[in-house]
């Protein structure tokens, strides 16, 4: 290795080290103010739930609360959203942004659940993730939720925006930036940073550009106040 390589990466490794101590006070402060985090989409059945997190993309979960509240009366078991008319679901859920390919999605994973899974939501992401409708993102929040299994940390547009103006990643695509948090933080604790982000930035530090150098996690880094990201 030359000396150019050896500064490279020793800078690399310093700047990784900054990150994961950063990345330990953040966590410290959700662990505490958001103990025993969950998800505030509404349902009563696993399968409402990984319907609510499909329609939940692009869409907040108040839209989405106030859409399944009269959804789910119609719509209670896998077979009810598997025998759907895709042109009367569509029309049912068109409230929501990208409803058509959601109602596909919603009725094709229905459908797959009852050929191949006995009717019942799969516990691992591989099965999951082979759901129409169902990323890596999806399959870890509806894991989390409905089995308390924390295999990686799910990132939505909460998780991104803070992960990049915390410095905690380089990165935009939603995939990578979960496996950079996933190596800075211990996974007995992944379980705290989507629904802590989620909810720290619904209530406390929302998307819009603003004053926030005395919130909880900028106090934490100050640099934070100023670094704004476009959250798409």
């Amino acid at each position: 290795m030359t000396s150019r390589q050896k500064r490279s990466s020793s800078v690399a490794a310093s700047r990784q080290g900054e990150r994961a101590l950063r990345a330990k006070r953040i966590l410290q402060y959700l662990k505490k103010t958001y103990p025993a985090p969950k998800s505030e989409l509404i349902h009563t059945t696993p399968f409402q739930f990984v319907v609510a997190v499909i329609l939940s993309a692009q869409c907040t979960d108040k839209a989405v609360n106030k859409l399944t509240k009269t959804l789910f009366t119609k719509y209670k078991t896998i077979r009810d959203f598997a025998t759907a008319d895709p042109t009367m679901f569509a029309k049912e859920i068109s409230s929501i942004p990208f409803f058509n390919n959601k109602a596909k999605a919603i009725i094709g994973a229905a459908k797959l659940l009852l050929e191949k899974f006995h009717g019942k939501v799969p516990e691992n992401e591989r099965d999951l993730t082979s759901l129409p409708g169902v990323g890596y993102k999806t399959a870890h929040v509806i894991l989390g939720e409905l089995f308390s299994v924390w295999e990686g940390i799910p990132t939505d547009t909460h998780v991104k925006r803070f992960a990049r103006r915390f410095d905690l990643t380089d990165q935009t695509d939603l995939k990578k930036i979960s496996k950079d948090l996933e190596a800075l933080i211990p996974k007995k604790d992944w379980k705290y940073v989507n629904n802590g982000l989620v909810l720290y930035g619904r209530y406390v530090c929302k998307a819009h550009r603003h004053a926030c150098a005395e919130h909880p996690l900028t106090l934490l880094w100050p640099p934070a106040a100023h670094r704004w990201f476009k959250t798409a």
